[in-house]
């Protein structure tokens, strides 16, 4: 029998029992460090050997006094991998990596997979076409950006997840407004042309730099128009073997090549522009989708990615062969909204094809699956439709005001 080994997991926010969970059952110590203010959350605790708690949240974290937790852990406990939960991790995991000499991604290729500003340069390095962009370093530079590339543009921060703190602007004068009103903080943020379009996700697992599964969904809502306007959440998988599904599962095997993802779980976006019709990256993430479309993605292909990401970090810890299980070509989608009521009813959406009900207090979420794509499409029409007249509201996105 293989000797259990020793995984520090970070979490800054409550996700990841099923990882959590996993990691157990292959055998396997399991400590969690996540945030104080997440200390009565649901976790998997019987699943989890020690929780340590920092005080704050995320940039809140005195990133000295967690090398020191750590290095006093490592005294009784031989760390063997260090795993980031959520894109807010990574840069934590990494940091921790690299003073504690532990395998796995470190700072350099960590930025590839926070930094939207270095990931689109990695890109366009590699070949990889993206909407044209610029850093707000140079006066000079921004100026010939503006006077150069059509607008409308879109201001990023560069670590943010999502499309939190995202800023359109539609002229130049209106670019410098913003850019003026941002002051010092204008270092962490970059423009860039916004192409209307499809919104594409790519949901996968690596093993040793190559792919073993990808799945390919469209935004029908985008994070974007959700985070500006409100509305519902919508997304499903698309036809298995189309162009799309070909064309963006090829641009993604470049990007992971060239950014460097060894093992684990990626989440990455894609634009297909309306204007010329070509795929263009948006921006990656090494882990698992957020708004539940991890379930949706099991839906569709019986692949949970919490758990084989779990059992990938296992395997190569212990440098054994790791075994994809058998994919599914279902389809599947999820409509989601936040809700005007802590529990919603819907005891109403009673439709078979209803497999998964998202348990969030102030959230209506279901996710569907068929093995028609035209049946998935029409019951997160249907939805979408009597949840913004039943169940949906809307709440303003919290200011920016840290950055990483």
């Amino acid at each position: 029998m293989t000797t259990p080994k020793t995984f520090l997991c970070i979490s800054n926010y409550f996700k990841g029992n099923a990882f959590l969970i996993a990691l157990k059952k292959q055998g396997n110590r399991v400590f969690l460090v996540t945030t104080a203010q997440l200390r009565d959350k649901p976790w998997a605790f019987e699943y989890i050997d020690e929780v340590f708690y920092m005080p704050g949240q995320d940039l809140d974290w005195d990133m000295d006094l967690l090398l020191k937790g750590v290095g006093g852990l490592m005294k009784d406990h031989k760390i063997e991998a260090i795993i980031a939960l959520d894109d807010y991790d990574v840069e934590k995991a990494a940091f921790l990596r690299e003073n504690l000499r532990i395998p796995g991604m470190g700072q350099t290729t960590g930025r590839y997979f926070r930094d939207k500003l270095a990931m689109r340069m990695r890109a366009k390095d590699a070949g990889i076409r993206v909407p044209p962009f610029s850093p707000l370093f140079n006066n000079e530079e921004i100026n010939q950006f503006a006077d150069t590339v059509d607008a409308p543009w879109v201001l990023k921060p560069r670590s943010e997840a999502s499309a939190h703190g995202i800023i359109k602007v539609h002229n130049k004068e209106d670019l410098w407004k913003h850019i003026n009103e941002l002051g010092e903080n204008r270092v962490y943020y970059l423009v860039e042309q916004f192409k209307p379009g499809d919104v594409y996700h790519a949901d996968g697992l690596q093993l040793d730099g190559k792919t073993l599964f990808l799945t390919v969904s469209r935004y029908l809502a985008t994070p974007m128009e959700i985070s500006q306007g409100g509305g519902i959440f919508r997304s499903a998988n698309i036809k298995y073997g189309s162009e799309d599904d070909k064309a963006i599962k090829k641009v993604n095997e470049e990007i992971m090549k060239a950014f460097g993802l060894k093992n684990g779980t990626s989440h990455t976006e894609f634009i297909k522009s309306r204007e010329d019709g070509q795929i263009y990256f948006l921006e990656t993430a090494s882990r698992v989708g957020g708004a539940h479309l991890a379930e949706m993605v099991e839906a569709a292909t019986e692949v949970n990615l919490w758990e084989e990401w779990a059992k990938i970090e296992d395997a190569v810890v212990k440098h054994e062969k790791y075994k994809l299980p058998k994919v599914t070509k279902n389809y599947a989608g999820i409509v989601l909204t936040l809700s005007k009521y802590e529990h919603p009813d819907l005891s109403g959406f009673d439709d078979p094809e209803v497999c998964f009900r998202v348990p969030l207090d102030y959230h209506a979420g279901l996710i569907v699956k068929s093995p028609k794509q035209e049946r998935v499409m029409q019951l997160l029409d249907n939805y979408a439709e009597r949840f913004a007249t039943d169940l949906s509201t809307s709440a303003d996105a919290p200011e920016v005001k840290k950055f990483h």
